[in-house]
């Protein structure tokens, strides 16, 4: 897989992180979210042409998933994780992650920023967050529990976790910029799983801009540009 020449692998307290430094000022932070069996260096592939001013962390999760890479909830009962088996109808989604299997990762993933900030002298008040598959599921469950610290968030191929409702009619989004991708031939995670989570975002009251297309479960090139225009 490759990465960017310019970032570098490093261990933060108990995380593993691939990490590119600002080289314009001021930094603006962003924070990356790789899916289910994906690690630190799985986002890399979005971000070449992502502005010099953004500070990019990418944490590995801290969970082994099989049969490989990490996942951003603790194990469950073997089978119940895939997407792949799933997302034909509203109750077989059940099978991946709900609202509360990610609490504790967003929880974690604010100290890491706090933590990483304070460390290396950055304004971590409020940064981005970018997340594809399940990383896109726990940037939507972090901006719900957090909303204070998000300026904008990008949702790759992604759902809303269940169990998220209680919490979207308080409308913490308010005004919130996010960006959902999604494709419309995607066997992971089906387009209608987006498609009700835009609905959802924008009663919470986001500000949604949705790029769909043609693909799998990826991110298409229109989608792509789409994204770097939205986080220039």
């Amino acid at each position: 897989m490759r990465v960017q020449s310019d970032t570098e692998l490093i261990t933060f307290q108990h995380w593993t992180l691939r990490v590119r430094p600002a080289t314009e000022q001021p930094a603006r932070l962003l924070l990356l979210l790789h899916g289910w069996t994906g690690d630190e260096n799985s986002m890399w592939v979005f971000m070449r042409n992502f502005s010099a001013d953004y500070w990019i962390i990418a944490p590995r999760a801290p969970h082994p998933a099989e049969p490989s890479g990490y996942s951003w909830r603790a194990p469950r009962a073997p089978h119940s994780e895939p997407f792949r088996h799933s997302l034909r109808s509203q109750g077989d989604a059940r099978g991946g992650p709900r609202f509360d299997d990610l609490r504790a990762a967003a929880d974690s993933l604010i100290t890491l920023v706090d933590d990483y900030a304070a460390q290396n002298g950055l304004d971590a008040r409020q940064f981005d967050v970018i997340g594809f598959s399940q990383g896109a599921a726990l940037t939507n469950a972090l901006t719900l529990l957090y909303p204070e610290r998000m300026r904008r968030a990008g949702v790759l191929a992604g759902f809303l976790p269940i169990g998220s409702e209680s919490l979207i009619e308080r409308r913490p989004l308010n005004g919130k910029p996010f960006f959902v991708a999604h494709g419309t031939l995607d066997e992971m995670v089906n387009i209608e799983y987006a498609r009700q989570s835009v609905e959802m975002l924008e009663r919470a009251g986001a500000k949604v801009t949705f790029c769909e297309d043609e693909v799998g479960h990826k991110l298409s090139a229109n989608c792509l540009h789409a994204l770097e225009e939205f986080f220039a």
